[in-house]
């Protein structure tokens, strides 16, 4: 017992460890690249840019601010632990960015600062999406909308956010290159997120060998919203059949599942597999 609080005791520190660095490096794309050359990757950090330029608001508390509702509604609606590190990825951020603020940008060029702020950003989420947290905003709506919609892609509906907020960058600041800028930006970060992550926006196609199958299978599908389908199998060295889950899922759940499942049982056997194409319920539609 005591073994096991000491794991956890360990692991939760690396994840709010983790969490506050991917925040920090964050926030070094934001306040030295993107901010001071007017630009965004979209979210909640694109209306903060909007209030900072208009209102002269500092970006981090406008941060805050947006994101107190929705964790007020969130409450109840996402997992404790992921709630607790979304805050404090949310709270790190805000205070890293107003922290930055106070530096000189590393370019005013406005292309180089969307390249380099960009993959700069890119880096930093991609370390809160190993950690299954996040800085709220945009990602936490989509949390938010995929308990109330299952088959929603979260992906589809981070992008659609984001695009609203950077025309509203265009219309108030007035700049449309700061569109153009800021598209290339939230482009060359998604490219990052997805080498991070080793692939190009492909399903990822999960096996899980495990003696408690229907514990696992039942906690992904209330946890991550995802099917789990059992195959049978046979254990060539031992000479047994065996359940064997499959299960197709997004970039966004893969740490959410091998958890859940190590969770479980520690032994458990997880192979994970690009899936080019995966048309159904949860994912691209036939007619798409």
């Amino acid at each position: 017992m005591q073994v096991d609080e000491k794991f956890n005791t360990n692991k939760i520190v690396k994840e709010i460890l983790g969490t506050v660095l991917g925040a920090f490096v964050m926030a070094t794309g934001v306040s030295l690249f993107l901010l001071p050359n007017q630009l965004s990757t979209g979210g909640i950090s694109g209306i903060a840019t909007i209030l900072y330029y208009l209102f002269h608001i500092p970006m981090g508390i406008s941060i805050i601010l947006i994101n107190v509702p929705l964790f007020l509604f969130s409450v109840f609606k996402i997992g404790k632990r992921f709630f607790v590190k979304s805050l404090i990825g949310t709270i790190s951020l805000s205070v890293f960015i107003d922290l930055l603020d106070n530096f000189k940008p590393l370019t005013n060029d406005k292309f180089l600062a969307c390249v380099y702020g960009g993959i700069v950003i890119g880096i930093g989420t991609a370390i809160l999406f190993k950690l299954s947290s996040s800085t709220g905003g945009s990602d936490l709506i989509s949390f938010i909308a995929k308990k109330y919609r299952p088959s929603m892609e979260l992906g589809n509906t981070v992008i659609m956010i984001d695009t609203v907020i950077v025309i509203l960058n265009i219309i108030f600041l007035k700049e449309i290159e700061i569109g153009l800028y800021s598209a290339i930006a939230i482009y060359l970060m998604g490219k990052v997120i997805d080498i991070l992550f080793e692939g190009v926006h492909f399903t990822k196609l999960l096996f899980i060998i495990s003696d408690k199958n229907e514990e696992i299978s039942k906690m992904i599908e209330e946890k991550v919203k995802r099917g789990v389908t059992g195959i049978y199998g046979k254990g060539m060295f031992t000479n047994k059949d065996r359940l064997i889950l499959m299960c197709a899922a997004t970039r966004r759940d893969i740490s959410k599942i091998k958890e859940i499942s190590k969770e479980i049982d520690s032994n458990s056997f997880i192979i994970i597999t690009n899936s080019r194409e995966v048309v159904g319920l949860g994912f691209k539609e036939q007619n798409e």
